[in-house]
C-alpha cells in the first residue's frame, strides 16, 4: 500500500497580513511571519519537518502538483470573483470577504493549494496511491463560491471533486469535515446535491457562529451536521464517529471519502475550546480507513484545513498520517499526557452522549 503526500514550499509563502505593510513582499521575496495572525505557515512547516526527521516522509510518495487551472476553478467559483481575487493579489493584497486576508501572490498560491487537493484525489482514483494526504494552504472549507471566509480563499475540496467528476465521471462522494469549525462552504456548495454527502463534526456555534445546526439536511438528507458541545474531548469525537459518521457512510456507500482534515479541535488550540488529542485523530483516521476499505476500495483522501497551536498540530497530523500509511514512527507526543488528563468529567460525556443519540435518531441512524 502506498500513501501519497502532496506538498509544496510555495504554499508556506501565502501571507495573511503583509498587504498592509510597506514591504517588497512577493515574487522572490518570502513574506515574514504574519504578525500575530493565527493562519501562519508554522504549524504546517513543523508537521512536514516532524515527518522528515521521524522518517515517515521516507515511507510515503512525497510529491507536488500543478496549480488548479482556471477551468478547474470556474467549476466552483464565478469568473468575476476569480478576477477580483487575482487583481487584488497582483497588487498588495487585501480582503474580499469575512476574515480572509491575503497578501501579494496569494491567488497563485491558493490555486496551487487547490491543485494539491485535486492531485491527491486524482492519484487515488487512478490507482497511483491507495490513499493520500494533501498539505494544502491556504485552507478551503469556509470558502463560498463568491465569498472567501475564515482564512479560506478557494474551495479546495469542491474544486477537486468537480475536477474528478469531469475527468472520471465520479459518482457518489462523501466529505467528512473534522475541523473544529463548521464546514459551511462545502455544505453550501453541495447542500442540494444528493450525490455528495457532507458531514461536519464541529464545536457548536464557534465559527461561523450562525451556521452548522443539526437541522440543516439538504436534498435527500445529503448534509449532516454534528455540533459538539464546547469542552468535548476524545470520547465525544469517537462517539460521534461511531454513532453517526460511520453509519451514515455505510448507508450512503460512497465511491471515495474525502476528509477536511483540520486539527484545531486539539486541546491547546487558540481558536476553539475542545479537548481532542493526537490520539483522537489517530483513532478517527484508523476507523475511517477501515470504513473506506469496506465501502469504496480504500479510496480515502485527507486535505489539510485548520489547526493553530503550532507545537501541537504536528503531532496530531503525524498520528493521522501514520495511520493513513500504516507506518509508525518512534515519535512520542509530549502533549498527550496533558490532554489525556484534562478530558471532561463523566457527567459531561453523558450529556454529550444523549445529544449525539438524539442527533443520530433525527437523521435516521
Amino acid at each position: 500500500m502506498t500513501t501519497g503526500f502532496l506538498t509544496d514550499e510555495r504554499t508556506f509563502w501565502h501571507t495573511t497580513g503583509e498587504h498592509a505593510l510597506v514591504l517588497p513582499v512577493g515574487g522572490w521575496v518570502q513574506p515574514p511571519a504574519a504578525a500575530g495572525h493565527a493562519e501562519s505557515p508554522e504549524s504546517k512547516r513543523r508537521l512536514k519537518a516532524l515527518m522528515d526527521v521521524s522518517g515517515l516522509s521516507a515511507r510515503l510518495d512525497v510529491t507536488t502538483a500543478p496549480a488548479a487551472s482556471h477551468e478547474d476553478l470556474l467549476r466552483i467559483h464565478p469568473a468575476g470573483y476569480l478576477q477580483a481575487f487575482k487583481t487584488m493579489s497582483d497588487a498588495r493584497g487585501g480582503d474580499l470577504g469575512t476574515e480572509a486576508p491575503f497578501g501579494p501572490g496569494s491567488y497563485e498560491i491558493a490555486a496551487l493549494s487547490a491543485g494539491l487537493a485535486l492531485a491527491a484525489v486524482e492519484g487515488v482514483l487512478n490507482g497511483r496511491w491507495s490513499n493520500a494526504y494533501s498539505l494544502s494552504r491556504p485552507p478551503g472549507h469556509h470558502c463560498l463560491p463568491d465569498h472567501p471566509m475564515g482564512f479560506c480563499l478557494l474551495a479546495n475540496i469542491p474544486v477537486a471533486i468537480e475536477a474528478a467528476r469531469a475527468r472520471h465521471g465520479l459518482g457518489r462522494i462523501a466529505v467528512l469535515d473534522w475541523d473544529v469549525h463548521h464546514g459551511n462552504g462545502t455544505e453550501a456548495i453541495y447542500l442540494d446535491d444528493p450525490d455528495v454527502l457532507t458531514i461536519s463534526l464541529h464545536q457548536e456555534a464557534c465559527f461561523p457562529p450562525d451556521t452548522g445546526g443539526a437541522g440543516v439536511r439538504g436534498a435527500g438528507g445529503s448534509n449532516i451536521n454534528v455540533p459538539l458541545l464546547p469542552g468535548g474531548g476524545h470520547k465525544a469525537y469517537l462517539t460521534a464517529m461511531d454513532r453517526i459518521v460511520l453509519p451514515a457512510l455505510a448507508r450512503f456507500r460512497p465511491d471515495i471519502i474525502i476528509v477536511a482534515s483540520g486539527f484545531d479541535a486539539n486541546g491547546c488550540d487558540p481558536l476553539a475550546r475542545m479537548l481532542a488529542s493526537s490520539e483522537t485523530f489517530r483513532v478517527l483516521t484508523a476507523r475511517l480507513k477501515a470504513a473506506a476499505a469496506d465501502l469504496c476500495g480504500g479510496r480515502l483522501v485527507l486535505v489539510h484545513e485548520g489547526g493553530y497551536a503550532e507545537a501541537v498540530v504536528p503531532f496530531c497530523g503525524l498520528a493521522a498520517i501514520e495511520e493513513l500509511s500504516g507506518h509508525r514512527t518512534p515519535v512520542e507526543d509530549p502533549f498527550l499526557p496533558l490532554l489525556t488528563a484534562q478530558q471532561p468529567p463523566a457527567d459531561f460525556d453523558a450529556l454529550q452522549d444523549r445529544r449525539l443519540a438524539d442527533q443520530a435518531k433525527a437523521v435516521g441512524l
